[in-house]
């Protein structure tokens, strides 16, 4: 086992440790706070994989924006009464630990039973495909039709936002 795949590794379980922690707090301030912790080992392990640019933008828009607002929010609803938020074990409940025990099984079963732990096709072109150089090649090349028209769909919903809120001024 090489260094990647140890930081890989302990990365994966810092990752599981904090979605655990961030749905088990009563405080909602501490729950967003694992799940920064949480998008701050995503991006380690887009590092591991040879994804800087992702990497990168992960820790600006997810980490930094994303989390600011759901500060935000947390603190413009004023939750600090968390016996509201608490629910008693309901059928719904037991119905999500039973889905989520079968997806770990199902986990344990691809993990343990697959026949190639670490694919090699496309492990020499890692390095180069998460660089900016690259994704720019890709997004611009073989995905520019429907980078465009994502670019016309914003550009309509800035437009619509826009023709609304003029309306509600009016």
């Amino acid at each position: 086992m090489n260094f990647e795949i140890i930081l890989f590794s302990v990365l994966s379980a810092v990752m599981v440790g904090s979605a655990i922690m961030v749905i088990t707090r009563k405080s909602p301030v501490m729950s967003v706070l694992y799940l920064v912790l949480n998008f701050f080992a995503l991006a380690g392990i887009y590092l591991t994989l040879h994804a800087q640019f992702i990497a990168v933008i992960q820790i600006i828009v997810y980490a930094g924006a994303i989390m600011v607002l759901f500060l935000f929010v947390i603190m413009l609803l004023n939750l600090s009464d968390e016996g509201a938020l608490l629910e008693k074990v309901s059928i719904r409940k037991m119905a999500a630990v039973g889905l989520g025990f079968g997806v770990l099984l199902e986990f344990i079963y691809i993990l343990g039973f697959s026949g190639e732990m670490y694919p090699d096709k496309n492990v020499e072109r890692a390095i180069e495909i998460g660089t900016v150089e690259g994704i720019g090649k890709e997004l611009f090349s073989t995905f520019l039709f429907p980078f465009e028209i994502t670019s016309v769909i914003l550009i309509a919903a800035i437009v619509g936002a826009v023709i609304l809120a003029k309306r509600k001024l009016d």
